[in-house]
């Protein structure tokens, strides 16, 4: 029975939704099982089959059109999936990243040759995508960015470097964000899709190594000289990559919002678990007063924070999800989630600590979340710039 006591949205509470729900949880009880995601966090990714299986269970590229390949789906299926992931502690395998964060931007600003070149691919997992924006001295500050596109004839030549990239080891088709015109500041910001396997002059960096989500492949990326076709411009007009970023950064947040309320849930569940099981002084660990209390709490703010987040939800479904509503759900969420996982480890005493047992995972794991998609404090910015 699920700790957080919500009824299910009406927006998820659809027949297509409750079906593919369904579909992702056979594909992961099949894929993901503990002794999988154990075993993908100590190589440092996940198994590049595991994406063309994906592909064929119809749970990559759930959002883009039927007429590129997809299933035509909307946020409402991602959501499922990445609810599905979390709860299985599986969330390194970063289908939310391909589907929700990068294929919108092909879709949503790509000409139609380039849909059809890119897309189909990207459903199938013949293709995987990442984004390539963070630099070593650029990170929320995209305007900073240092890689350069420069146009040569029919080609740009492409140099810089980029780190922290998610999917950086398998990622065979990347959106790079990259000034072609170095004068023009955010003006100046376009987005190339490099295709690896197509270039000479790009190389993948050590898989970095993380205080947690190891299983994530996350990588530097170095661009000396790249060649790509000018047809390889997202949406073909330069320097319109500034604004598309912005534009998609609000859905990313809820991406990241969602995973981490994921985490809450299946920590909670965990914890609950082990407090009904466990004994101290010839008690049941939830028969204190203090386990009660402690929980109850965490409960409370995972409540408000998945009624919130619904909420965000319908606002993005509806178009209606403007920067600083996105930038709450991902400053409050996952600053719950900090406080909720800390508590329900403690709460685990000394086996909390230790790496068999699924909390401790998400302890190391939880820490990035207030990081990367902008931080708490860039949040806190746009949050207060709205007022």
């Amino acid at each position: 029975m699920p700790v957080i006591k919500t009824d299910k949205p009406a927006y998820l509470d659809v027949e297509d939704v409750n079906i593919f729900e369904q579909s992702v949880a056979r594909f992961l009880d099949d894929n993901a099982s503990r002794e999988e995601t154990r075993r993908w966090r100590e190589q440092g990714s996940v198994d590049r089959v595991l994406w063309r299986r994906a592909g064929a269970a119809g749970i990559l590229g759930v959002s883009v059109p039927v007429e590129y390949g997809g299933a035509g789906g909307d946020f409402r299926h991602e959501v499922v999936i990445m609810r599905e992931l979390g709860l299985r502690g599986a969330a390194g395998f970063a289908v939310p990243l391909h589907n929700a964060v990068v294929a919108p931007y092909i879709h949503g600003y790509a000409t139609e040759e380039q849909k059809l070149r890119w897309l189909p691919g990207a459903v199938s997992g013949e293709t995987v995508l990442a984004v390539a924006m963070t630099e070593p001295a650029a990170g929320s500050d995209l305007q900073g960015i240092k890689t350069t596109a420069v146009r040569d004839g029919d080609v740009y030549r492409i140099n810089g470097q980029k780190t922290f990239i998610s999917n950086g080891l398998h990622a065979s088709l990347i959106v790079v964000a990259a000034k072609t015109d170095a004068s023009a500041g955010g003006k100046g910001v376009s987005l190339l899709v490099v295709e690896p396997d197509k270039v000479e002059g790009f190389e993948r960096g050590r898989l970095l190594e993380k205080m947690g989500q190891e299983s994530r492949d996350t990588a530097e990326l170095f661009f000396n000289d790249v060649r790509v076709p000018v047809e390889n411009l997202l949406g073909g007009v330069e320097g319109q990559g500034f604004r598309m970023l912005m534009e998609k950064l609000p859905q990313e947040r809820m991406v990241i919002a969602w995973q981490a309320m994921a985490m809450i849930e299946a920590a909670l569940e965990h914890t609950v678990a082990y407090v009904k099981e466990r004994k101290a002084f010839g008690k049941r660990l939830l028969e204190f007063q203090n386990t009660q209390f402690k929980l109850a709490d965490c409960v409370a703010k995972a409540t408000a924070a998945r009624v919130f987040i619904d909420h965000c939800t319908s606002l993005l479904i509806d178009g209606r999800l403007d920067a600083a509503t996105a930038s709450m759900a991902k400053l409050w969420i996952t600053e719950v989630q900090a406080e909720v996982v800390d508590e329900c480890l403690q709460l685990h005493g000394g086996y909390g600590y230790m790496s068999e047992y699924p909390i401790a995972d998400m302890y190391k794991d939880a820490r990035g979340f207030r990081i990367y998609g902008g931080t708490s404090e860039i949040m806190k910015l746009i949050i207060a710039r709205s007022l």
